[in-house]
């Protein structure tokens, strides 16, 4: 598959999950950038913003199987990867598989399953497989979590560990609707006897893992390398920053460009595409100092004040 075939694919399956989901077209770009470079997503937002029904809707378009795991606090494990079950006629146990054996994992409200639950999904995340009685099982190939939590509501919560929070290659948030797409939202809602609709099936799933390849033809100057290396050591070096972006960070950022400069239809990776991409790559990495939080310093503000520093360098057009 070309280039151009491939920014054809994501321009139909973004056009068709926005005639579903009632949500700004950077935010489908964000997610569909996540799928490209085989990466996950953490969606932060309050409830009833359509973070489940965009979920769906990415792997009804892309012909991927789906399942939703709502994280509890007594959630167990073995509810998310599978357990042995005994099977009297044949005398033997049989693995039986969890939700987590799909394509498309939405983990509902991430943040408030226990360590040890948490731990079985980051080995999902950063591996493909899952373990239970000493016994590996690869997960399903291509294989996408969308986590989400909220922001507001921390009572019953447990904080996502580093480890975990940079296996997401982007985090981002919906936000609300405006006026506009509240209307449609409620012309919607006017007929309770219309079932929630459902986006088309763009492409089968066999063909996402083929599209997943082609982000590694997108060129990648030597210039715009030096750059989101620049990026990454520049977190470190603010004061406000206690842990900045580690080399996996900088890689992701990397690999988002690539995605994100196909997804608008260039071979080559522009300082747009990373200036478009770096605050959803950089922002959940961080861990600021003490003071900064006492201070109430915004890691968002923290990768912008890094983006206006760090000199742009001069890049040819093609």
């Amino acid at each position: 598959m070309d280039g151009d075939a491939a920014t054809d694919i994501c321009e139909n399956v973004i056009e068709t999950i926005s005639d579903v989901v009632v949500v700004d077209r950077e935010i489908l770009e964000t997610v569909l950038t996540g799928v490209l470079s085989r990466g996950h997503v953490l969606v932060e937002d309050v409830p009833g913003t359509g973070k489940t029904l965009m979920a769906r809707s990415f792997a009804s378009a892309l012909g991927l199987s789906f399942n939703r795991i709502q994280f509890t606090p007594d959630l167990l494990p073995s509810d998310i990867t599978g357990s042995h079950v005994y099977r009297e006629q044949q005398g033997e146990f049989d693995f039986a598989e969890g939700p987590i054996f799909a394509n498309v994992v939405l983990a509902d409200e991430i943040n408030r399953a226990p360590p040890k639950t948490q731990a079985a999904l980051l080995e999902a995340m950063s591996e493909g497989q899952v373990s239970a009685d000493g016994t590996t099982y690869q997960l399903p190939d291509p294989f996408f979590v969308i986590a989400t939590q909220n922001p507001v509501e921390q009572e019953g919560t447990f904080a996502l560990p580093e480890a975990q929070r940079d296996r997401f290659i982007l985090k981002t948030t919906l936000g609300y609707p405006d006026t506009d797409g509240m209307q449609t939202i409620l012309d919607r809602r006017a007929d309770r006897t219309a079932r929630t609709p459902n986006p088309q099936r763009v492409v089968d799933g066999e063909v996402v893992s083929e599209l997943q390849t082609v982000p590694e033809q997108v060129t990648v100057e030597d210039g715009i390398r030096d750059y989101i290396i620049a990026l990454g050591e520049a977190t470190r070096a603010d004061d406000r920053v206690e842990v900045g972006v580690s080399p996996r960070g900088i890689q992701r950022l990397f690999e988002a460009s690539r995605s994100h400069a196909l997804i608008q239809g260039r071979e080559y990776v522009a300082p747009d595409d990373i200036k478009a991409i770096v605050a959803e790559t950089f922002v959940h990495r961080l861990v600021l100092t003490a003071d900064a939080t006492v201070r109430d310093v915004s890691p968002h503000t923290v990768v912008d004040d890094v983006v206006e520093r760090v000199e742009v360098p001069a890049v040819a057009v093609k």
